[in-house]
């Protein structure tokens, strides 16, 4: 029998963290309009603590900037740099969830919030699979995220002409549950 976060953690007695080591987030953008670009962020922190109403949840997530691996050094270098990402003065990005209602994680659905990139908020809306964990188990759960932003957004306009503006946000968030 399948159960969800709630019934878990009042029965367990748990919180539950995002396994870093276990959560990655994909991200695609489009170079010179033919090819794609794929790059990954390797680590994320944080954690999936009871909202402000019962039975809802909030995801808070943070990604340490400098864990983007990309095909190139290059690549790499130049999505660090100030034009971009800016790591050395924004070395995280931050995603906190508005509360999502219990249903909304046993069906999947729309997981919208707010993401902080080079010191930018603006909000965000995520498609979010059906949550699952299995009743009773100190077993890892996976929320698997889809969505887009806009670079420009978040003040990334270099490189208009050669990279899209769009770019996709894909996460596989491992929850791994500890207890109280």
């Amino acid at each position: 029998m399948l159960l969800m976060l709630p019934l878990l953690a009042v029965a367990n007695g748990t919180d539950y963290r995002i396994d870093p080591n276990r959560s990655e987030a994909m991200f695609r953008v489009r170079l010179f309009w033919l090819d794609k670009v794929n790059g990954e962020f390797t680590h994320i922190d944080g954690d999936v603590v009871p909202g402000p109403q019962p039975g809802s949840w909030v995801v808070n997530a943070t990604i340490p900037v400098d864990s983007v691996t990309l095909p190139s050094t290059h690549m790499r270098q130049l999505l660090l740099a100030p034009s971009f990402f800016d790591v050395r003065h924004h070395p995280t990005i931050h995603f906190v969830s508005n509360p999502i209602a219990q249903a909304a994680l046993d069906h999947g659905g729309a997981l919208t919030g707010h993401l902080t990139l080079r010191g930018v908020t603006a909000p965000i809306r995520f498609a979010m699979e059906p949550v699952q964990c299995k009743r009773l188990a100190m077993t890892p759960c996976q929320i698997v995220l889809r969505g887009m932003l806009q670079r420009s957004t978040f003040g990334m306009t270099s490189d208009r002409l050669a990279l899209s503006d769009s770019v996709d946000l894909n996460l596989n968030i491992t929850l791994q549950p500890e207890t109280r």
